[in-house]
């Protein structure tokens, strides 16, 4: 090889390396599918998340940075062995793409495991392993959505951070419908947004989302998702 072709050949090489490494945030969204979710909830879930990921200003914000994309990963959890993944990572540089993964969902089919268990720290688990696939990424986050506090496995907080890593645990919250004394559903979702910020959450600038209930998780997920992928400032991407 000559030296010229060598050079250019090294040259490709760190063009490859860099597409490789540009990724701005690796982002898996868990879906709480326990016992407590019915055929109807469950629905609301993956139409509300195809709604937010169809939404202009999501789509802007996903797009918002073309060399350094964003790559999503979503899966679905309930018992201590129940996680089904529904998108394994995929970049995420077109509208295309994105209307793609929200057909995709919009399609989803229940595996009707119907586990009454909420096993949240398996889900964690997951979502991290998962996340640890992904090096080179600037931001990995977590989005963990559930509708009740864990009944089974090990306490959140028992939860290592060597076991999590480098990763940031947000959640979306939402509350059970409670039409016949709404302000007794207020206070279950003020408790548990209580439980998820104190047990669930980590890592840097980690926050959780309410829904008032699954027919507000279309709109709870959306504002989520901006304040979750919004490009960085300046000043902390990497140098």
């Amino acid at each position: 090889m000559t030296p010229v072709l060598r050079a250019f050949a090294v040259l490709v090489g760190l063009g490859v390396q860099s597409a490789e490494a540009a990724c701005r945030q690796a982002l898996a969204l868990a879906l709480d599918v326990s016992g407590s979710v019915d055929a109807t909830e469950y629905r609301l879930q993956l139409d509300g998340l195809a709604h937010a990921l169809s939404t202009p200003e999501v789509q802007a914000a996903i797009l918002a940075m073309p060399d350094a994309p964003i790559r999503l990963f979503i899966y679905e959890w309930s018992g201590l062995y129940e996680q089904r993944v529904l998108l394994d990572w995929t970049e995420l540089t077109t509208q295309d793409q994105i209307f793609a993964v929200a057909n995709r969902l919009r399609t989803t089919q229940s595996a009707h495991i119907n586990d009454p268990a909420t096993a949240i720290s398996p889900a964690m688990l997951f979502g991290a392993d998962a996340l640890a696939q992904q090096a080179g990424c600037w931001q990995k986050t977590l989005d963990i959505s559930g509708d009740g506090p864990a009944n089974v496995g090990k306490h959140p907080t028992d939860i290592t951070d060597e076991q999590l890593g480098d990763i940031v645990v947000n959640a979306l919250v939402i509350g059970l419908h409670s039409r016949s004394n709404t302000s007794k559903n207020l206070h279950n979702v003020k408790s548990l947004e209580s439980y998820f910020r104190s047990f669930v959450l980590r890592g840097p600038g980690a926050f959780a989302e309410v829904a008032i209930d699954h027919a507000d998780f279309a709109e709870a997920m959306k504002r989520k998702l901006l304040r979750e992928i919004s490009p960085p400032a300046l000043s902390s991407l990497p140098q």
